[in-house]
């Protein structure tokens, strides 16, 4: 089949290959649309309503605890019981749905991989439909990968266990159209996770079990929460079957914790310090606030009073509603140089140790090769424990809206400006050539830190902050700044292989949505565009 493809009121604007034969079956057809038809039409009022909050945040008011919840927030209730297997996530591996990435991930150190079909993901179709085949393999145990040079890479006999981030509510799914319109790129990613793999994941005990990005706001969980229950029942699964690991990473979200986790207390298992996204977000959230300037990006580490407030409000909410309370990922990755390497992993030891000892359950690394270092920790903090549930931060102070929103104190320099825009550069040119998770000097680099590179230019410049060496941040600058690196990054890739790239269109890229009047609420929206 080479032309468009019509199903039911579906229209795949892909061809249909032997690879999309497997996966869209008439059956599966059939859910995702039901999906669509019933979920989409909320999704549009949810994110008029992100909007309208977003609107109010620019007037002038700060997010704040709801007073017409305080009855869920000061309640006596607890989510329904975890699953044995997930009672113990001390180390979580994140990372796209590559073949070799997958087996490599699911044969680590690790309790979890979450396969990441958002921030760490470029979303072409290609890698789109390939990521679920793989992951169907995965779940089958049949997953094989064989490198250029004849390596054989397979999953071994107790892989870790299996999670399916989609993408958050805020993307959209260009190949597949409902009504002359694109569908939800989460219930597209939802759907095809859950057809294929449910019944096999039930059979050897696991489940069909899901990582929730970009949550603002109680009601979008409490969607979630109806995409899950209409699903089961679709699919005759007993209630509570599919189960949901919702990430705190947005500043709205830090507000209504215990909403989201009242809203989904038949699926929740945790919650999770998107520590990246939420700087991002603390940014995008407080744009007009020029009280809220934050500093150059190597000076905000969750030592930093307002994170370290987020992450033991997050503690303290996730331990008394009987929720994990996962950490954080650690950006950085080994380096070949044995005493760069050493101080990788002693800055990954210090990382973890503080949200161990804070009390979270499990954290994140981005790479098999720092799996033993944050095992090390937390199997040291939590013992013959297979979490930190039973720490519930009574005797903490209660933790204020003033203290999460106070930004923290550091210089903005000239070479931080200079390291953003290379981030941004360097990213942006991997992601529109299908590259979602790139490592950039010494750090695994994906959408969310991006992101912060970016919308930190935009705000020292939208409030004309002075850099420590007594510049103006202008759009002049900026543009001035953008041409050096990308002169740079010519000359040290070589000709051929800029020519091959799409460098120019990062640039340009980079250039539209910094120097915008209003900060783009995400990269990932113009630069779908961009994507085949």
């Amino acid at each position: 089949m080479t032309d468009s493809v019509i199903s039911n009121t579906l229209s795949f604007t892909q061809p249909f290959t032997h690879a999309e034969k497997q996966l869209f079956t008439p059956a599966c057809i059939d859910f995702l649309h039901a999906l669509v038809a019933r979920f989409a039409p909320e999704r549009e009022r949810l994110l008029k309503a992100r909007q309208q909050r977003q609107n109010r945040y620019d007037c002038g008011t700060l997010p704040d605890f709801d007073p017409e919840t305080v009855s869920i927030r000061e309640g006596d209730w607890q989510v329904r019981p975890l699953p044995a297997l997930l009672q113990d996530r001390r180390v979580e591996i994140t990372g796209p749905p590559d073949r070799k990435m997958v087996i490599n991930a699911l044969n680590a150190n690790v309790n979890v991989f979450m396969a990441d079909f958002e921030d760490s993901l470029s979303p072409t179709w290609q890698k789109l439909i390939d990521g679920q085949l793989t992951l169907r393999e995965a779940v089958n145990g049949t997953l094989q990968f064989t490198s250029e040079s004849g390596k054989i890479y397979q999953l071994k006999s107790n892989p870790a266990l299996l999670m399916c981030r989609v993408r958050g509510l805020h993307l959209e799914e260009k190949h597949v159209e409902w009504r002359d319109s694109a569908i939800p790129a989460g219930l597209f990613d939802f759907a095809l996770y859950l057809f294929h793999n449910a019944e096999a994941l039930l059979a050897k005990g696991h489940g069909p079990w899901f990582y929730l990005p970009k949550t603002e706001h109680a009601n979008e969980a409490a969607w979630w929460r109806e995409i899950f229950r209409f699903s089961e029942d679709r699919l005759d699964l007993p209630r509570g079957t599919i189960k949901a690991t919702v990430l705190i990473e947005t500043l709205p979200a830090v507000f209504q914790m215990d909403e989201i986790l009242w809203a989904l207390r038949d699926h929740a298992v945790g919650l999770n310090c998107g520590r990246w996204d939420y700087i991002f977000s603390y940014i995008k959230t407080l744009a007009q606030h020029g009280d809220r300037i934050l500093p150059d990006r190597q000076h905000i580490g969750m030592d930093q009073p307002f994170l370290d407030a987020y992450s033991r409000l997050l503690i303290k909410t996730c331990h008394r509603r009987g929720a994990l309370a996962m950490g954080g990922m650690s950006a950085l990755i080994p380096h070949k140089d044995p005493e760069r390497n050493a101080w990788v992993l002693q800055k990954v030891q210090e990382d973890k140790a503080r949200e161990a000892a804070n009390g979270h359950d499990g954290t994140w690394v981005a790479h098999p090769g720092l799996a033993d270092v944050a095992m090390a920790v937390f199997s040291h903090a939590l013992g013959t424990q297979p979490n930190q549930l039973t720490v519930r931060r009574e005797q903490d102070a209660p933790i204020s809206a003033e203290r999460l929103l106070r930004p923290c104190r550091g210089p903005r320099t000239a070479d931080g400006m200079r390291a953003n825009i290379r981030v941004a550069l360097h990213y942006l040119e991997a992601w529109l050539s299908g590259n979602g998770c790139v490592p950039i000097e010494g750090l695994m680099e994906d959408a969310a830190t991006a992101e912060i590179a970016r919308a930190s230019i935009w705000q020292w410049m939208h409030h004309k902050q002075i850099l420590s060496d007594g510049q103006l941040v202008t759009a002049v600058l900026f543009e001035q700044y953008l041409a050096d690196e990308l002169a740079s990054l010519r000359q040290s890739v070589g000709a051929t292989r800029y020519a091959q790239g799409r460098y120019e269109d990062a640039a340009a890229l980079l250039a539209e949505i910094t120097t915008d009047d209003t900060l783009v609420p995400f990269l990932t929206l113009p630069g779908y565009r961009l994507l085949p």
